[in-house]
C-alpha cells in the first residue's frame, strides 16, 4: 500500500513536472531557423490599407537583410548552434541577417498580396540564409577587461560607426526616421529573435530601421530559472544599446518591443536609464534618449519589481509605455506558480488578485504615460497557450503596429476602459474605429477607406 501511494506521487509530480515545463515552453517558438509567417494584421483588411511598397522594398535597403545585436557568445565549428552559441558573451556583436520571405519562386508582387492575407492557402516561410557579424560594440567592454592582454590579430572589430551609417542610411531612405528593438523571450535561439523582428518589418512596410536584439537565452524547457537570471543581470548591454542608437544615430523617435521574459531585461534597462538621468526632467531625457514607445507583451516580470523600478523613475524614460495583458495567458500562470508572485502580464481579478487601490489610483494618475491593455476580447488572443497573443491576433498585432507607426493613444485607436478596471479593452467593432483614427491621419488610406464604405453601402442598397 505504501509503494502504490509512493507510485502515484511520483506520478503526480512527474505530471505536474511535465505539465508546468510544456506550458514554459511555449514561451517561444520552437528552435529553428525558420517560421511560418504571422497572421496579417487585420488593419491592412486583405490590402485595404498595404504598409508594403508596389516595388520591391530591398532595391532601396542600403542592406541586404535586417540588422542585429546580440550578447551571445559566437559558435564555433565544433558547436551545434550554427551562428551563436546560447551562453553568455562579455560584449554586443553587431551585424546583419539575410532573410527570405516566401519560397525563392515567389515574385515580389505574388509576396506583396500573399503576405497580407488573414487566412493563406499557401505556406509562406520566413528563414535566414546567413549572418555576417561585423564586429561589436566597443562600448560593451568591461571596464576591468585589459585588451592589451589580447593579441593584435585576435582583437575584435569595432563596428559602432558602420552600424551607425548603415542605420542612418536606411532612415534616409525612409518615411519615417524611426527605430525599432524587438527583445525576445525565454527558451529561444539566436534564430528566433532575428525571424520575428524581419516579419514585424515586413508589416511596417520595411519603413524605418529595425534591430534584432538577441540576449543568451538557452533552448532548453529547465533553464527558465537561468534564462530569468540572464534577462534581469544583463541589462546593461540594451541600455548601451539604446544609448548608442540615441546618440549615434539619426532616429527621431525609438520604439522597443519587449516579449515574455525579455521584459525584465527591458524594464531594467529603463531603470538604469532613469537612475543616470534622475536629476533631469522628462522632457530633457526625451531630448537625449528619443525613447517614445516602450511596449511589453505578455511580460514575466514580478509586479512589485515593476512598482520599483516605477518608483525610480521608469515611466520618465520614455513617452509612453503600453503593457499589454490576458487572462487566456497560461504561461504566466505557471511563472507565478514557480515564483509565487503575480506577473506583470497577467490580468487582476483573476489568480493574480484584486488590484490595490494605489495601483488603481495610480493607473489613473498616469494614463499619459502607463496604459495597461487587455487583450482577454482581442481575437484570436487564446490561441495555444495563450501566450504568443502579438503574432497570433490579428487585433493585437494591429495595435502593436499602429502605435508604434502611426504614435495613436490607446483612444485613438479604437480601445475603451474597461467597466471595472482604469485599463483598456478591445471593443467588438475595433477595426472600424482603428479604421476611422487612421482616415484622419492618413490620405492615402482615407481615399481607398471612403470608397470601401462606398462600395459597402451601395451593396447595402435595395
Amino acid at each position: 500500500m505504501i509503494l502504490l501511494s509512493a507510485m502515484a506521487y511520483c506520478h503526480r509530480r512527474t505530471a505536474i513536472v511535465f505539465t508546468v515545463t510544456t506550458l514554459l515552453s511555449a514561451c517561444a517558438s520552437a528552435p529553428v531557423d525558420q517560421i511560418e509567417l504571422m497572421p496579417a494584421p487585420d488593419v491592412y483588411g486583405d490590402g485595404l490599407l498595404n504598409p508594403l511598397p508596389e516595388t520591391s522594398p530591398f532595391d532601396r535597403i542600403p542592406y541586404d537583410g535586417i540588422l542585429f545585436a546580440t550578447d551571445r557568445s559566437p559558435a564555433t565549428e565544433e558547436d551545434p548552434e550554427q551562428y551563436y552559441r546560447n551562453d553568455r558573451g562579455q560584449v554586443v556583436r553587431l551585424g546583419l541577417a539575410e532573410i527570405q520571405f516566401g519560397k525563392k519562386e515567389f515574385t515580389w508582387e505574388f509576396a506583396r498580396r500573399i503576405s497580407m492575407l488573414k487566412s493563406r492557402s499557401e505556406e509562406y516561410p520566413v528563414k535566414i540564409l546567413n549572418v555576417d557579424e561585423w564586429g561589436i560594440m566597443g562600448s560593451t567592454i568591461p571596464y576591468w577587461f585589459d585588451v592589451n592582454l589580447i593579441g593584435e590579430d585576435a582583437r575584435p572589430l569595432d563596428a559602432t560607426d558602420r552600424f551607425a551609417d548603415a542605420i542612418n542610411a536606411q532612415l534616409a531612405v525612409s518615411r519615417k526616421k524611426h527605430v525599432y528593438i524587438y527583445v525576445h523571450g525565454y527558451k529561444v535561439v539566436y534564430e528566433n529573435p532575428v525571424l520575428v523582428s524581419a516579419e514585424l518589418w515586413h508589416f511596417l512596410g520595411y519603413d524605418g530601421a529595425f534591430i534584432a536584439y538577441a540576449w543568451p537565452s538557452t533552448p532548453s524547457r529547465f533553464a527558465y530559472i537561468k534564462d530569468s537570471d540572464t534577462a534581469a543581470g544583463y541589462a546593461r548591454n540594451l541600455r548601451l544599446l539604446l544609448e548608442f542608437v540615441a546618440e549615434n544615430t539619426d532616429a527621431e523617435e525609438i520604439h522597443v518591443i519587449g516579449y515574455s521574459n525579455g521584459t525584465r531585461l527591458v524594464t531594467r534597462a529603463l531603470e538604469q536609464l532613469a537612475l543616470i538621468h534622475q536629476d533631469e526632467t522628462a522632457d530633457e531625457i526625451w531630448q537625449q534618449l528619443r525613447l517614445r514607445n516602450v511596449i511589453l507583451v505578455g511580460s514575466d516580470l514580478d509586479r512589485g519589481v515593476f512598482g520599483s523600478y516605477m518608483s525610480d523613475g521608469l515611466l520618465n524614460v520614455s513617452k509612453h509605455l503600453s503593457i499589454y495583458m490576458s487572462r487566456h495567458d497560461k504561461a504566466l500562470g505557471v511563472s507565478q506558480f514557480l515564483t509565487r508572485r503575480e506577473r506583470l502580464g497577467q490580468l487582476w481579478g483573476g489568480k493574480g488578485g484584486e488590484i490595490h487601490p494605489l495601483a488603481r489610483q495610480a493607473l489613473i494618475d498616469y494614463r499619459d504615460q502607463l496604459s495597461f491593455i487587455n487583450v482577454s476580447d482581442a481575437e484570436g488572443s487564446d490561441t495555444g497557450n495563450g501566450h504568443g497573443y502579438f503574432r497570433s491576433s490579428p487585433w493585437v498585432s494591429s495595435d502593436v503596429l499602429m502605435t508604434m507607426y502611426y504614435g495613436l493613444t490607446p483612444e485613438q485607436r479604437g480601445l475603451v476602459e474597461q467597466e471595472d478596471l482604469p485599463i483598456y479593452t478591445f471593443p467588438s467593432d475595433y477595426i472600424s474605429r482603428l479604421w476611422s483614427a487612421i482616415e484622419k491621419i492618413d490620405p492615402v488610406f482615407a481615399a481607398a477607406y471612403r470608397q470601401l464604405q462606398a462600395s459597402q453601402a451601395a451593396d447595402d442598397t435595395p
